[in-house]
């Protein structure tokens, strides 16, 4: 190590005399600069990116919603994005030891890291959702197409084109895919505090997901990074071939026309700005310690800025094209029923889940796109779960270096432990637990450990010297933009989103 680089580092306690990552054989780095990008972009473009930004976009203004959002994504999805993946890339740690710099806040860490794990509780049984729709896919034609089946009630109602005949039963009744997804896949029981047995097919496409995550990140990067080419690329395909499917269906851009028609006087409403945000915010993955995790596996020379602004656009870029592809299909759905789009358009995984399969069940070689749409959402799930898995292991054996010949045992330790609380979510009661956690345990813990980075490496540790830190390993002259963020703009903004939370 030069005379030179020494002297840089005595200075900077965020590094602490560390060697370069490439020299650390137990921890590992990255194969290539690809294997790293596509690990980020498969945290970042994940079942969110579905079924919740095109629906936002239609309620929130259309194509108006994309000023906020992008203005968001500059001020706030950027700067936390550098941040994290620049700190984690420097010190070469987890979630838990960056804050070496200031020992006193390592709870900040550790709150992040509790967080995720709750969060990958439940997020493992929605990712299995998929899987058990392949399951009874299995056969001919589709189980949620009629009202003739064992599970569906006397409520049951199968959508007319005739627009009165719908209104006149939609007060009292259910779709067939509304049905199936409640009583055949969820068994859903009458409220939260009936619990209920477990569902079966539900336990078991959870414990597939858990044990896939397991055989993929046992090893380390050196195996994960080879498979996210697989399990990132392909969503994208999908997209693409459902997109020219889509928008090639008589009434596609009467949907489009509802999810991209402006209407700025939503502009003025707080909560639309604030939906802006927290898309922003929780797509990228942003708090939850993952992105810190990836970047600490990069070479100390790797340029972290060309990462910070390509993910992110491209993040953005997919849920807007993925908006495309939801809304055409509601428009044929809309066209072929006689209903308005805005009375078939939902958000969250009431569209995942009931409505785009729906829309689906009315297509031609309808089984075919409906395999390629549930392969697609699994993909899209357990990639962002290779990537918060492989933070929850590093942050273990990072704390405790000896475990890092153990990371088999470590890795298996936690697939296990997670998969047992995940139990609570494949009961009959199960979905309400899901939207219990979803609802109240990781959208304010990490919007909170959002602002917290902000003001402990802004001004605790120093604008100043992260700038020179990430000057040092780029060789590149970071733009005044990154200060002006860093200091005020980003903790302001994430300060009000707390609030509103």
């Amino acid at each position: 190590m030069s005379s030179r680089r020494a002297s840089e580092e005595a200075e900077t306690p965020l590094k602490e005399q560390q060697q370069e990552p490439e020299e650390d054989d137990e921890r590992g780095t990255w194969n290539s600069k690809w294997d790293y990008f596509l690990s980020l972009s498969g945290l970042a473009i994940g079942l969110g990116n579905v079924w919740r930004f095109p629906y936002l976009c239609y309620k929130n203004g259309g194509g108006a919603f994309l000023v906020p959002y992008l203005i968001m994504l500059a001020l706030v999805g950027l700067p936390l994005y550098l941040l994290e993946t620049g700190v984690g890339q420097f010190s070469s740690g987890s979630p838990i030891t960056i804050y070496r710099a200031c020992p006193i806040f390592k709870g900040i860490g550790i709150a992040a890291t509790l967080a995720r794990m709750y969060l990958e509780t439940y997020y493992s049984v929605v990712v299995s959702y998929p899987l058990v729709f392949l399951y009874n896919l299995v056969g001919v034609g589709l189980p949620w197409a009629t009202c003739d089946n064992n599970w569906n009630t006397e409520n049951c109602s199968q959508l007319v084109v005739e627009n009165s005949t719908y209104q006149e039963v939609s007060g009292h009744s259910r779709s067939p895919a509304d049905e199936f997804f409640h009583y055949q896949i969820l068994h859903i029981s009458s409220g939260i505090d009936e619990t209920g047995g477990f569902v079966l097919p539900i336990v078991l496409g959870t414990l597939a997901v858990w044990i896939l995550v397991f055989f993929s990140i046992f090893k380390g990067i050196r195996v994960t990074g080879k498979l996210v080419w697989f399990t990132v690329t392909f969503p994208f395909v999908m997209l693409l071939i459902l997109f020219l499917r889509g928008v090639t269906l008589p009434g596609a851009w009467d949907g489009i026309y509802y999810y991209i028609y402006p209407d700025f006087r939503k502009l003025a409403r707080l909560e639309v700005w604030g939906d802006a945000a927290s898309q922003i915010f929780f797509s990228l993955g942003s708090g939850g310690g993952a992105l810190v995790s990836l970047g600490s596996y990069n070479k100390f020379r790797y340029n972290c800025l060309r990462n910070a602004y390509i993910v992110p656009v491209l993040n953005s870029a997919t849920s807007i094209f993925a908006g495309f592809v939801v809304f055409s299909v509601l428009g044929f759905m809309a066209h072929q029923t006689g209903i308005p789009v805005e009375k078939v358009t939902t958000g969250g995984p009431a569209l995942a889940f009931i409505t785009y399969p729906e829309a689906v069940a009315m297509m031609p070689l309808s089984q075919l796109w409906a395999i390629l749409f549930f392969t697609m959402l699994f993909f899209l799930g357990i990639d962002s779960i290779f990537a918060e898995m492989e933070s929850m292991v590093l942050t273990m054996t990072d704390a405790f270096p000896r475990l890092r010949h153990g990371r088999t045992w470590v890795t298996l330790a936690f697939c296990v432990a997670l998969f047992l609380v995940a139990l609570s979510c494949c009961t009959k009661g199960g979905m309400y637990v899901v939207q219990l956690l979803d609802s109240y345990c990781a959208p304010y813990t990490f919007i909170f450990v959002g602002l917290c980075e902000m003001l402990v490496f802004g001004y605790s540790y120093g604008v100043g010297r992260l700038i020179r830190d990430i000057q040092m390993m780029t060789g590149k002259v970071v733009p005044y933009f990154w200060y002006i963020t860093w200091l005020a703009v980003t903790p302001s903004v994430l300060a009000v989103s707390v609030r509103i939370w």
